[in-house]
């Protein structure tokens, strides 16, 4: 893997070395599972020192965008970029700002009503049908499997706005939220009503029916923020957390 071009001066190394493997692994569309080259390949085509690329493998690893795969036939791998390393590092940024889970709990309203809006701007009726379908099985029941059908229910309507930006912003919203609170759901007795109103979203989704979509999404964003806040009160004052 020859470098795109030279490490940018003044820089320090490990940082461009870093952006520049980055550079490499866009351009030549490396799908996950793909190993880099080895150390001295790298170590040659990038005319650095090994502790420089050490030093950059170790940023890129801790980014989430590459693993080091053990063994003998082992080395630094490429691998899927997900929601939640995305927001994992915005989390440093929101602790030093002293963002609160209050305001996430705001910023998730806003977001995810706009993202329900765009995907049905889209008018791709054979999307919105297979969200529909997808809110058919009640698990109401079960904890953990009523939590994987609306967190799924939620990044499919998310992916269907069109925007990779705003699908990345609203997704690691979800994320930094369940990841840092667990067990903050609707009880059983109200689960009913939230497939309810996912279908409603997602027939309003799948008809078009941009401002009907939006205005559901927000009024069940606002009842969930609502529940959070009469059950967990402290909860909404409290910074989130560096993860």
């Amino acid at each position: 893997m020859a470098p795109t071009k030279t490490l940018k001066r003044g820089a320090k190394v490990a940082e461009a070395l870093a952006q520049e493997i980055v550079h490499d692994i866009v351009k030549r569309k490396l799908p996950p599972g793909t190993l880099l080259p080895s150390e001295a390949q790298m170590i040659e085509d990038y005319g650095v020192g090994r502790g420089s690329l050490r030093e950059a493998l170790r940023i890129l690893e801790v980014h989430g965008l590459i693993t080091m795969k053990p063994g003998r036939n082992g080395g630094p791998m490429v691998i899927e970029v997900r929601t939640r390393d995305y927001g994992r590092m915005s989390t440093l940024f929101y602790h030093l700002g002293g963002v609160t889970f209050g305001e996430l709990l705001e910023a998730r309203l806003v977001m995810e009503a706009t993202m329900a809006r765009l995907a049905a701007e889209r008018n791709a009726p054979e999307l919105g049908e297979q969200l529909a379908e997808s809110c058919e099985k009640s698990v109401v029941e079960d904890d953990d499997r009523y939590f994987a059908a609306t967190h799924d229910f939620h990044r499919k309507v998310s992916s269907m706005s069109g925007n990779p930006i705003l699908n990345l912003v609203s997704m690691s919203l979800e994320d930094i939220f369940h990841d840092q609170v667990s067990g903050f759901l609707f009880p059983p007795d109200r689960r009913e009503d939230v497939q309810a109103t996912h279908k409603a979203i997602a027939r309003a989704i799948a008809k078009g029916q941009a401002a009907t979509a939006e205005r559901l999404m927000r009024q069940h964003m606002q009842e969930y923020a609502d529940y959070v806040r009469r059950r967990h009160p402290s909860l909404v004052d409290q910074v989130v957390n560096w993860r």
